[in-house]
């Protein structure tokens, strides 16, 4: 009895003493196959028709494929708590939605392929936890936008990222210059229209960037790209040599790219798209002295302008050039104005101040610069007094004035006189406006046989009150030419330009023939209109007109019913006698004779000569005999 006690108590620990053993794998899921014999285990699940992430997979695998299935979405919980992951392929599925931290587990995942997906957008939460991904993979995806954070957590041991074949027109670029490890950067197949400038100039270690086939017109230079030698590697180049590529671009080859022309380059097949002197040639075959821009013109400017104080105002500033210019504006105070509480700055051009102040008149300077130079023009601004209150429904009339408003006349004294009182720039002396109406003006210049070479002429033109300028071309023996469609009561601004063959260096060229400003007369508008206030009492008066109308002959109708029926009532009318034509047959004798009964049929008889004669009859009123 002394033993049993010992032998229970000895129970327990029996387990404690023995060695550990391995747990259990998990059983491989269905159409997987699965390497659990020996390490590192992995579960391969290519083409397996899966809808979902298997929920019975061994978490211990360090490898896990599953591309070229249906999955769909990939949740918080499918990959959890695989903390030996190494390499995870999602290829080719109908990935749409990434959870929150799908993968904050994956601590040592160094391969994650979500290619050929349909994933739209990458936050910042969905690779959360990956902070040793080496290799990530998401190409040919429906990718529209990438959050700035996205990469943070592997952004210092990225080295290989594939964005290539989406739909990304903007890249937050500032995170891309984290990556100091990335090797090879694909955003080849996309909708970027712009790289800014120093983009790459801190990935040091990148050795292939693939641009091609996107919307860049430039490729600004970067630092980084003076690393030789540049662009498609030839066989034996030094390993830390860069290649770009960066086809299929539509490239306006002027003084930007010089710096590119002037790399050597020994296969791609760039081309030029623009300018039209240049499109579809060759982009290695161009001379760099046909790359070139045109220094910015000022076509646009606002008129002098006043406003009083507390209302906004709008200085408004155009400009032609190659490369488009860029617009800046300085205050009278010689500050650059830039967007603030008070003011907001387009990239058209426009400068829009919201509330004036008396200290904000002046002269403002517009300022248009391009890789080719700059042109600067002054705009003034005058800020009045507070205007006073005014009537709410006061109304004016313009003077009526003769003739057609579309006709074309002279100036007249008046708008003469208005004219020199303008503060505004001279007009040239050689492009005049001699002739102007409310929507159409004739716009002259003089020969210009000095330049030799005239293609066409060249008409640009924008009112104050309209951003869109306005082009058109002109053969190279017009001297004139009539502007129609214009808007009535607006002042214009209009340009003539040479279009010309550069006899120097074989391209088209511009020269400015001349400016003018002038303003197109004011429409007739129609007085206010005093019986406005009584359009009301008119619809009521005319309803009340139909409906009397409709009581008359109501009444009409009855009357003519009354008359009908005797002057009684329709309901109340007394039931007459009913009249029938009693008709008698006699062998001439005269007189009445009562109804004959119904005849009933007989034998047919010889034809016989009878008088009938007809007069109305009534009933009597006694009672007849039988």
């Amino acid at each position: 009895m002394a033993v049993l006690p010992l032998l229970l108590c000895l129970l327990p620990l029996a387990p404690a003493s023995s060695p550990s053993q391995p747990a259990t794998p998990s059983p491989c899921p269905r159409r997987c196959r699965c390497q659990t014999q020996s390490l590192p285990l992995s579960v391969l699940c290519p083409g397996a028709g899966l809808l979902f992430v298997p929920p019975s997979l061994d978490r211990r695998a360090a490898e896990l494929r599953l591309a070229d299935n249906f999955i769909a979405a990939v949740r918080r919980r499918d990959l959890a708590n695989m903390t030996g992951l190494l390499h995870l392929s999602l290829s080719r599925n109908t990935i749409r939605h990434v959870a929150v931290g799908a993968f904050a587990d994956l601590r040592a995942l160094r391969a994650l392929h979500l290619d050929g997906n349909r994933l739209t957008s990458l936050g910042e939460g969905q690779l959360r936890g990956l902070v040793n991904l080496r290799h990530l993979i998401l190409s040919n995806n429906q990718l529209a936008a990438l959050a700035a954070g996205a990469l943070d957590d592997c952004a210092e041991t990225l080295e290989d990222l594939d964005l290539s074949y989406n739909n990304l027109e903007q890249l937050p670029w500032e995170a891309l210059g984290r990556l100091g490890n990335v090797n090879t950067l694909g955003l080849d197949h996309n909708l970027l229209a712009s790289v800014p400038a120093g983009a790459f100039s801190r990935l040091h270690k990148l050795a292939r960037l693939d641009m091609t086939s996107n919307r860049l017109t430039t490729i600004p230079p970067d630092p980084l790209f003076s690393r030789l030698p540049l662009l498609a590697r030839p066989r034996g180049s030094p390993a830390s040599a860069l290649v770009l590529a960066f086809g299929g671009n539509p490239l306006h080859c002027n003084c930007e790219l010089v710096w590119l022309r002037r790399l050597a380059r020994e296969d791609d097949l760039e081309a030029c798209a623009s300018p039209p002197a240049l499109g579809g040639r060759y982009f290695w075959a161009v001379g760099e002295e046909e790359f070139v821009c045109e220094p910015p013109v000022v076509t646009h400017r606002s008129p002098p302008l006043a406003v009083p104080a507390g209302r906004p105002a709008a200085l408004r500033c155009r400009a032609v050039g190659d490369p488009e210019p860029r617009v800046r504006w300085v205050s009278p105070q010689g500050r650059l104005v830039g967007n603030s509480s008070r003011a907001r700055a387009f990239p058209n051009g426009t400068l829009e101040l919201l509330v004036t102040e008396p200290g904000d008149g002046g002269i403002f300077t517009c300022i248009a610069a391009n890789a080719a130079g700059e042109a600067t023009a002054a705009v003034e601004l005058t800020v009045g007094p507070p205007p006073p209150p005014q009537l709410a429904n006061s109304t004016s009339c313009d003077p009526p004035r003769d003739g057609d408003p579309d006709a074309l006349t002279p100036p007249s004294a008046a708008s003469a006189s208005a004219k020199a009182a303008d503060p505004g720039p001279p007009t040239d002396r050689g492009v005049q406006v001699t002739e102007h109406g409310a929507t159409a003006a004739l716009v002259q210049w003089p020969d210009q046989r000095p330049i030799p070479g005239i293609r066409m002429y060249q008409i640009q033109y924008n009112s104050s009150a309209d951003d869109i300028l306005v082009y058109r071309m002109i053969p190279a023996d017009s001297r004139s030419f009539l502007l129609s469609d214009l808007a009535s009561g607006r002042t214009y601004d209009l340009c003539v330009l040479a279009v010309y063959e550069d006899s120097a260096t074989g391209l088209t060229a511009t020269r400015p023939v001349g400016c003018a400003r002038f303003s197109t007369e004011p429409a007739l508008r129609p007085c206010g209109s005093p019986h406005a206030p009584f359009l009301g009492g008119t619809m009521i008066i005319a309803l009340g007109g139909v409906i009397v109308a409709s009581v008359l002959v109501f009444i009409f109708v009855l009357l003519m019913r009354y008359k009908v029926h005797g002057g009684q009532p329709p309901g109340k009318a007394k039931a007459p006698a009913p009249v029938s034509s009693v008709c008698s047959q006699t062998n001439g004798a005269l007189g009445p004779t009562p109804a004959p009964p119904a005849p009933e049929p007989a034998a047919p008889r010889a034809h016989t000569v009878v008088q009938l004669d007809c007069e109305p009859w009534r009933p009597s009123h006694e009672p007849t005999g039988p």
